[in-house]
């Protein structure tokens, strides 16, 4: 397996969490499956899947318009966080990743850009002893459009106080690797390394 490197002239470093700092996400899954069911449901995971990054509700949105339902978007994704945050402290680390995180502390600025609620993205980062590594921490509570659109980027290197073409992005997801792209900074898929 080979180390994932930090490009020249970086001088941030921004990480999604699910996936890309904790492996949470077949525990997300299943808080998907266990949620879907409470409603009824049948689990569509290549759906859910593909719009790993987008939060609960606008998922739900999207499902309700291709499959013709009519889930409430905001009591769902209520139950589906609070299935997931009952054990998130059980979350390990994606060693790889994290290694970063610990070559670059105190060296680079760092953030975490998440499409998850804060309390969700605060107790994994905590599982896996990462809280206070991070300057700043964005969630889907801080109200910026989510991924695909770029602003939790952008928003993140504005409060690193670092132009946008200096931050590189590490992600384990389609939409937040589009995101990355589109707010013009260097890009790294995880994927390829785990």
């Amino acid at each position: 397996m080979s180390m994932i490197k930090v490009a020249q002239n970086i001088k941030g470093l921004i990480f999604d969490c699910d996936g890309t700092l904790v492996d949470s996400m077949p525990l997300h899954f299943e808080a998907w499956r266990k949620t879907f069911e409470l409603f009824g449901r049948e689990y569509p995971h290549e759906f859910v899947d593909k719009r790993k990054g987008m939060p609960i509700d606008e998922v739900i949105r999207e499902y309700n318009l291709t499959f013709k339902d009519n889930i409430n978007p905001e009591e769902f994704a209520r139950l589906r966080e609070q299935k997931a945050v009952e054990r998130l402290d059980t979350v390990k680390a994606i060693k790889p990743v994290v290694e970063i995180v610990h070559r670059f502390h105190n060296v680079l600025p760092m953030a975490v850009c998440s499409g998850s609620v804060k309390e969700g993205v605060y107790a994994s980062l905590k599982a896996v002893g990462l809280l206070e590594y991070f300057k700043v921490i964005l969630t889907a509570n801080d109200c910026l459009k989510p991924k695909p659109a770029p602003d939790i980027f952008l928003k993140a290197a504005q409060l690193m106080e670092i132009e946008a073409k200096y931050c590189q992005v590490f992600e384990d997801s389609d939409l937040g690797l589009i995101a990355a792209k589109t707010a013009g900074m260097h890009v790294t898929d995880i994927r390829k390394y785990i």
